[in-house]
Order: structure tokens, then sequence, then C-alpha cells
């Protein structure tokens, strides 16, 4: 991913309003940065360094989603089995798969977790999880994933289904999605970086533009919760799930 400064400005353009439609969509609903920034990403760009490019803005929104911290103990109580699973799921689905990107249908992977999540977004029905199963059942959604993260870059299946049949409060849910999302991040990370296997896909050059990415995004991340409070969040989360449908589809193209 090396390169200088002319090869990168088309790029660091469009990859610049593809983040800050990503943020927006974070602050009006909680989620969606990797995913609507991988789905863009990976039309101009390859899906490892789509997934570096998004390092850093992730880890910022989400450390920030994860507020406030002294309030964090009782979710971390709760999640630290799934956490293990998802550090577990992406560093073995690194070492086992190679590095992200570079298996054949990793394209057309990324194509079906969109495709998934799009129609459980439309049209999943709300699930509650005994609490019984709770951790036991989280240690393996962590695990599957985190070996979907490890192919794809996108981290929302089947964790964020399942964080939201644990019926937490809205606060403490979106907590838990912040803190799901950071150790995602930090693993992800850990992969690109080589230190699991594989060649690394996190340099000097994509740490640099990862940096790049955070005006953008912060921008409109605080735009998407300014626009929480006038705009139907329904009717938006439904919009973005149609939109992410009909990418899905069109990366599952040959």
């Amino acid at each position: 991913m090396s390169a200088d400064f002319p090869a990168l400005a088309w790029p660091l353009l469009a990859a610049a309003a593809v983040f800050a439609l990503a943020g927006v969509v974070k602050g009006v609903v909680g989620l969606g940065l990797p995913t609507v920034s991988m789905a863009l990403l990976a039309l101009f760009m390859s899906t490892g360094q789509a997934a570096a490019w998004l390092l850093l803005p992730s880890l910022v929104t989400n450390l920030l989603q994860m507020r406030p911290m002294g309030q964090l103990g009782p979710v971390w109580r709760l999640l630290w089995p799934m956490q293990l699973g998802v550090v577990a799921g992406t560093l073995g689905g690194v070492w086992y798969w190679g590095p992200l990107g570079e298996m054949a249908a990793a394209r057309q992977l990324l194509g079906a977790a969109l495709l998934v999540y799009a129609l459980w977004g439309l049209w999943g029905r709300s699930i509650t999880i005994a609490a019984r199963h709770q951790r036991w059942l989280g240690g393996v959604v962590g695990l599957v994933t985190g070996a979907i993260t490890a192919l794809t870059g996108v981290f929302v299946m089947p964790g964020v289904p399942y964080l939201q049949a644990l019926q937490l409060p809205r606060a403490a849910l979106m907590q838990a999605m912040g803190l799901n999302f950071t150790v995602s991040t930090l693993a992800l990370g850990l992969g690109l970086s080589g230190l699991a296997g594989g060649s690394a896909q996190l340099d000097a050059t994509a740490l640099w533009a990862s940096a790049a990415m955070l005006p953008p995004v912060l921008l409109g991340m605080r735009w998407g919760e300014r626009l929480r409070s006038s705009l139907s969040a329904a009717m938006f989360k439904r919009v973005l799930m149609l939109s992410l449908l009909g990418l899905g589809a069109y990366m599952l193209m040959p």
C-alpha cells in the first residue's frame, strides 16, 4: 500500500466523502460505520486497504460511543465471553485464511455479509435470549463474528442481532455495541499488522490515511446526532438497509 501523495489524492478525497456519509449513519442509528465504509470503499480499493483506512475512525467513534466509561462495568461483565470470542475468531481467521481480502471470494463474501445484514435489518424479528444462555452463546457469537471480520472486515453479523436480543436498555445497548466494535477494531488491527500470520497490510501510509479520515467521520457523526432529533430513525434505517441490499447484490456479481 506504499504510494506517494499524488497517487493517494483521489482515493483520499473519495474516501473522505465515504467516511463523512458513514459518520452520519452512525450518528443517527448508532452503528453502520464499518458496514457503509467497507461497502463503498471496496468499490475503488482492495478490501484489505479499506479495512486499514477504517481502523482509526472506527476506534475513535466507538470509544466515544462507550461513554460514560464509569458505567461500563456491568456491560463488560456480561459481554466478556463474547469479546474473547471476537478476538479468537478474528486472529484465528487471519491465521487460517490469510490476509484480509486476499481470499479469492472475499468481495463476494463481503457482498453476502451486507445482504444478510440488510435483510435482517429490514425483516428480522426481535428475539430474546434467556439469561442462563447469554454467556456461552455470547462466546460462540463472538467467535463467528470474528471469523466473518477476518474474511470481510465487517463486524456486525451476527454480533449486533445478538446484542439486540439481550434486551438491554438503550443506553446500555449503545455502550455494548461500542465495546464490541472497539474490540473488533483492535483485533482487526492486529490481524492487519501481520502479527497473526501472513503479510502486513497496515503500514505508515495506511495509518496516515486512516488518521486523515478522522475529521470527516467525526463531522459526519456530529451531524448525524443532530439529525437524530429531527429525522425518523426508523425511516433512515430502512433507507440505509435498502441501500446496503443493493450494494451487497452488486458486489455478488462476477
